[in-house]
């Protein structure tokens, strides 16, 4: 139970002494001292079950995790209120539903974009929920991203180490480290920030180059998080200079790619960014689980056409 929920079932007169009396929030515990709390029931959610479609890769009595696909939003919000991931999961699991907080929800640890594919981890059950929530918290789970960027982000290059934030590891690996914010004249969008905003690290690794040797149109790109802030990827991508391709957002403005460039990477119709891989130790037994999903059709046939023409070993 968190301490904001305990907070309010304090205000609320659901705790209260063996002995008798409500315990309040500003009470002083006594060592050894008891309590009771009455939990109530959690409350249905506002959202309605909804028979869609799941890719499920694994489930158990506590979790489950789902390969989502590009254009799924996962939670509901204004714009959005059905044909989300926690409506099918409504469906899908029934009451099986995590109540973190006193509402039943199913689990919702982690998030991706809507146009973003790929895989994350729900939890069925309240100790799931919590145990994962402390990975995700400690940055213990481990996610890798597949991403399709503009140009070819290069280690060592002299100017990518003048971008702030950047710096440079083994195995040509480029860490990208800036707090990340409400961008501060556009709130729709995120930004790097300085002085404000959350911590965040990102990691790249460039896998394969195409195009022209001395200016590639783009690069398949490994990516890690360290952290986890709302468009972290795209954000730092675009702070770097190598915007993901198609995104229409952090790449908007940004200069057409050429007219030599594969028809598929000039016409891609939502960011290039795949949650390839998802590790973590599963809460409840401790057994580490680690799970792989392959590239959708439209980030698939985009790298084979970027391949068939032009891949180079700038990368």
């Amino acid at each position: 139970m968190s301490r904001s929920r305990l907070q309010v079932l304090l205000e609320a007169g659901a705790v209260t002494r063996p002995g008798g009396g409500i315990a309040g929030a500003k009470d002083r515990p006594h060592p050894g001292e008891a309590f009771l709390v009455a939990v109530p029931e959690a409350l249905d959610p506002v959202a309605r079950a909804e028979d869609i479609a799941l890719k499920i890769v694994f489930e158990d009595a506590h979790l489950a995790v789902i390969d989502k696909p590009a254009g799924m939003v996962v939670h509901p919000a204004p714009g959005a209120a059905s044909g989300t991931l926690v409506n099918a999961l409504l469906h899908h699991f029934g009451g099986a539903l995590s109540g973190i907080n006193g509402e039943k929800r199913p689990g919702i640890v982690h998030r991706i974009d809507k146009d973003t594919s790929g895989l994350l981890v729900v939890a069925k059950s309240d100790a799931a929920h919590q145990g994962l929530a402390r990975q995700f918290a400690a940055h213990s789970a481990e996610r890798s991203y597949l991403a399709v960027m503009r140009g070819r982000p290069d280690s060592g290059s002299a100017r990518l180490g003048n971008v702030g934030g950047v710096s440079f590891e083994q195995g040509g690996v480029i860490r990208i480290e800036g707090n990340i914010g409400r961008h501060p004249s556009d709130r729709k969008k995120m930004a790097v920030l300085s002085g404000s905003g959350r911590r965040a690290v990102t990691r790249l690794r460039v896998l394969e180059s195409y195009g022209p040797q001395a200016r590639p149109w783009a690069s398949l790109v490994e990516c890690r998080l360290e952290t986890g802030r709302t468009h972290q990827i795209r954000v730092h991508a675009a702070h770097i200079g190598h915007a993901l391709a198609g995104d229409p957002v952090y790449a908007a403005g940004k200069a057409a790619f050429p007219a030599s460039a594969p028809e598929q990477l000039r016409r891609f119709a939502r960011q290039a960014l795949h949650a390839a891989s998802l590790g973590f130790v599963h809460p409840l037994s401790g057994e580490p689980l680690a799970f792989r999903s392959d590239l959708p059709a439209d980030l698939a046939a985009l790298v084979a056409a970027l391949r068939a023409s032009g891949k180079n070993d700038g990368g």
